[in-house]
């Protein structure tokens, strides 16, 4: 493709398509731009199937024994649902829950301390950690390019089969960028072809009153961190962003996540504590207050059962069936 008929495809406005192998991403009218930056690495087939391969490949790890997705199954909106915190090799337990992957264009900073600023170098924070993957790019270089198949992939991929570690966080990317969860009943409602509930609607009040101004419609999340009043668990003591930061007004601030696809994440928090949304919510009426609590929820929130069981219906309207069987997600059988 020439660099003309390029730049006029990265121009156009929503809606996917694919001209001779590029693809644009594919997302609802009411989702804003992305975030991330697609002239740097355009979507392209060959290479989002590479990177779908990679994910699901153990290769990644030291012991050939842990995936990207071990801790991220497509059929729990690419959460980690087994344990409340994560597990890597040698059965190592983390020290956070492993946070749900969808709409990952849409974020400038990623892990729960947003310790990561750019989606193609999040894949090196699990893939180096000790108790995670334990690997190094240099070593998953090196069982790669050992592989007739890869070097063929990459080949397809890239125009060549020189296998570098750019590469591989890039093709990565691309396939982590196609996991959009956008087709869930909130966004037929906002599409005009359905309809709230009487319940459901009572719920979207209450959210909007209650939860929106950190959970921001139509991505259900916000682009920073907050202090939401856990108290700190006595064994794990996590400081949350202060720990990459070093500011003592970012202690126990961890990024807000997603309210999509709650039945699919549990369970909840950077820790895992929370099994039942009821858990939650009963968190947040009951909240302490400290220097480092967000803003929006010093003022105490207000919610009686039946309010919590509106509520509830609500965020289920957040669920997206379709995104967790989607067979473009799932493991390749290539």
């Amino acid at each position: 493709m020439n660099r003309k008929l390029l730049l006029f495809t990265l121009a156009l406005p929503l809606l996917a398509f694919a001209i001779r192998g590029i693809r644009r991403l594919e997302y609802p009218q009411h989702f804003p731009a992305p975030a991330y930056d697609f002239s740097q690495n355009p979507l392209q087939e060959e290479a989002i199937r590479l990177g779908r391969q990679l994910f699901y490949d153990p290769i990644l790890s030291r012991d050939n024994s842990v995936s990207c997705a071990s801790c991220h199954a497509p059929h729990t909106a690419f959460a980690h649902t087994d344990h409340p915190l994560s597990h890597g090799i040698n059965d190592s337990i983390g020290t956070r829950n492993a946070p749900p992957l969808f709409n990952l264009a849409w974020q400038r900073s990623f892990m729960w301390d947003g310790a990561v600023h750019h989606l193609d170098m999040q894949a090196l924070a699990p893939i180096t950690h000790p108790g995670e993957m334990g690997e190094s790019m240099a070593g998953i270089v090196r069982k790669l390019q050992a592989t007739d198949s890869y070097a063929a992939r990459f080949a397809a991929a890239f125009g060549d089969r020189s296998i570098t570690g750019e590469r591989i966080l890039k093709a990565l990317s691309q396939f982590q960028l196609t996991l959009v969860s956008a087709g869930a009943r909130y966004d037929r409602v906002r599409a005009g072809a359905e309809q709230f509930t009487e319940q459901e609607q009572k719920g979207y009040l209450l959210f909007r009153q209650h939860c929106g101004s950190c959970h921001r419609e139509p991505l259900f999340s916000g682009d920073g961190f907050a202090d939401n009043g856990l108290p700190v668990d006595a064994t794990l003591m996590d400081q949350g962003r202060m720990q990459v930061t070093g500011k003592e007004e970012d202690r126990y601030h961890f990024r807000i996540p997603s309210l999509r696809n709650l039945s699919y994440t549990f369970p909840y928090m950077h820790d895992g504590r929370f099994t039942r949304l009821r858990e939650v919510l009963h968190h947040y009426t009951a909240l302490r207050p400290r220097p480092t609590l967000a803003q929006e929820l010093r003022k105490p929130i207000m919610l009686s059962d039946h309010d919590k069981t509106d509520l509830i219906a609500f965020l289920m309207t957040l669920n997206d069936p379709a995104f967790c069987r989607n067979p473009e997600f799932q493991y390749p059988k290539e």
